[in-house]
């Protein structure tokens, strides 16, 4: 038998049988087998089962990684679809929550405007029943209003609009000091509302805050927020990069009000500019 001639691997287990026919095949016809010749055979059917042992084992590890890679795939999606529906779920909330706040926060405006009003409403008819109380008839000139009635009513319009603004409800603030202006021009609190008014709009729309400012640092010079709203001036425009503007409200407010805390301030920015 020749060496080179290989069985299919399918094969190895019918090799035994088949050799050993093909021996007793040949015996027959020759006469005798020789010892050498199954030895050959032996060797070659060794060979041809540990040829087939490896590829089996081979395709078993094959085997193996495949059904561990599918595993981790499906692990893998498995994991990912527990997150995002973990995902959805805590944006769905977060969602909820926010749509809460939002009306809970239009409810409170709402609310707060409505008082506002209310409270004017309140002042205005106890400043006309006092003007009808009282004897005196007022001097020509003079506000139609009794002057202590008329700074009560002030004072607590701007109190109320001032609460407003330290919780953050800059518009209702501005919406209360506004109407407070409007009713009282003449009320010693009109400086300090209309700084406010320019403090509810220094983060949302310079420009505004800049224009309420340059009133109360020219309509009222002698109020002690017009040094504050001088330096704000000088902070706005710093920030919009206009240092001429800067150095005109700081060279002001040092030249005007020289021993105000803000002076100091200025004096600093005025160093740092480079004067």
């Amino acid at each position: 038998m020749d060496r080179s001639t290989r069985l299919p691997v399918g094969g190895a287990r019918r090799v035994p049988a088949l050799l050993l026919a093909a021996l007793v095949a040949g015996g027959a016809a020759g006469g005798c087998v020789s010892k050498g010749d199954v030895q050959m055979v032996q060797a070659d059917v060794a060979l041809l089962k540990a040829e087939s042992a490896r590829r089996d084992s081979a395709r078993a590890a094959q085997l193996t990684q495949v059904i561990q890679l599918q595993q981790h795939i499906m692990d893998s999606l498995t994991v990912s679809r527990q997150a995002l529906g973990q995902l959805k779920g805590d944006i769905g909330t977060d969602l909820y929550n926010i749509q809460q706040q939002l009306v809970q926060l239009q409810e409170l405006t709402g609310q707060s405007q409505q008082r506002l009003t209310e409270l004017r409403t309140q002042l205005e008819a106890r400043g006309a029943q006092q003007s009808l109380s009282t004897p005196s008839v007022p001097a020509p000139g003079d506000s139609a209003r009794p002057e202590s009635t008329a700074n009560t009513s002030a004072d607590q319009m701007y109190e109320a609009s001032l609460a407003q603004l330290r919780r953050g409800s800059t518009s209702t603030a501005r919406i209360g000091l506004r109407e407070m202006l409007r009713a009282y021009p003449t009320s010693a609190r009109a400086p300090d509302a209309l700084y406010f008014i320019g403090q509810s709009f220094a983060a949302e729309n310079p420009d505004s805050a800049a224009a309420y400012y340059s009133q109360v640092a020219d309509k009222y010079p002698t109020s002690p927020r017009a040094s504050s709203a001088l330096y704000n001036l000088g902070l706005l425009a710093e920030r919009r990069k206009e240092s001429a503007k800067a150095k005109d409200a700081y060279q002001r407010l040092v030249q005007k009000y020289p021993q105000s805390d803000e002076a100091a301030l200025a004096r600093d920015r005025l160093k740092a500019l480079g004067r």
